[in-house]
């Protein structure tokens, strides 16, 4: 494996590393996604607040780790302030957490076929540049030269497909936990709103009749 890749060319250095960079950022996404399960649906969490269970919420928060959960305690733990603001600034900080690393791994998908390319390149230059100077007595050292070149395209393009299943799946995650985070966090926003409007209502039906 090892004589393979140094048949690959100069250019193999690149492409290993980014290889190298690619399954580490991978694994930590992996690591990164395992940790965010929950035991209990955002909807149910809501509920909770619906019938005004707010300490339950944040107990019950802080045992379930995940995106759309800490978006929500953010809501409940201002919401006597700003829950909207409180939520989109979390939100902001979740999204950012979850596109992590994805640009590195873009850009080993677009630049490691590259490389490969830039490989072949210029391995199939010196093979022409040994023709030259040898002519068509060394078939052999041309033919070499060539197959040696293409090792750089089939390994760039071994990592920019390996690398370009998760994250493609990573990207997926992340779209759909932000969609979550909008629907949840808005309906979340509703009923806090509802909640204060009925607070009010009682309150001033509660001093009417005192003033009378």
């Amino acid at each position: 494996m090892l004589e393979l890749l140094i048949k690959g060319g100069v250019l193999m250095i690149p492409i290993v590393i980014a290889s190298i960079v690619s399954v580490t950022l991978i694994i930590e996404r992996f690591i990164y996604w395992r940790k965010q399960k929950n035991s209990i649906s955002p909807i149910e969490m809501i509920r909770l607040v619906e019938a005004g269970k707010f300490d339950e919420f944040l107990k019950k928060g802080d045992a379930n780790n995940g995106p759309v959960m800490r978006v929500l305690k953010a809501g409940i733990i201002y919401r006597v302030h700003q829950a909207t603001l409180a939520m989109e600034a979390e939100a902001i900080k979740e999204m950012k957490e979850m596109n992590k690393h994805l640009p590195a791994l873009d850009t080993i998908i677009t630049l490691a076929p590259l490389l490969g390319l830039l490989g072949t390149i210029i391995g199939m230059i010196q093979s022409f540049g040994v023709m030259s100077s040898t002519g068509l007595g060394h078939p052999l050292a041309v033919t070499g030269g060539i197959s040696e070149a293409l090792i750089a395209t089939a390994a760039g393009l071994i990592v920019a497909i390996t690398t370009l299943i998760p994250y493609n799946y990573f990207l997926s995650k992340a779209e759909k936990t932000t969609e979550d985070i909008e629907r949840y966090a808005t309906r979340l926003e509703m009923v806090l709103i509802k909640a204060e409007l009925e607070e009010q209502a009682d309150s001033e039906g509660f001093i009417t009749p005192a003033l009378n």
